[in-house]
């Protein structure tokens, strides 16, 4: 899913499931980065795409903040 793409749809969600999406993508986090210190990850790039999705949630979070 393309960046854009990605945060109109965080845009078009709640609060709740945001923060619901938030929590996913940071246990997901952790699953990949168990699975590199078991050397079981194939993809480390999915590290980056990762941690970057949970910057996203948290900045329009914060902007849903600021508005209201």
């Amino acid at each position: 899913m393309k960046t854009k793409d990605f945060v109109q749809e965080l845009n078009g969600l709640t609060t709740a499931e945001m923060l619901v999406r938030e929590k996913n993508l940071k246990d997901q986090l952790f699953n990949l980065r168990f699975q590199l210190a078991t050397g079981q990850l194939e993809n480390t790039a999915s590290l980056n795409k990762v941690r970057k999705d949970i910057a996203r949630v948290k900045t329009v979070l914060r902007q849903q903040e600021s508005n209201n």
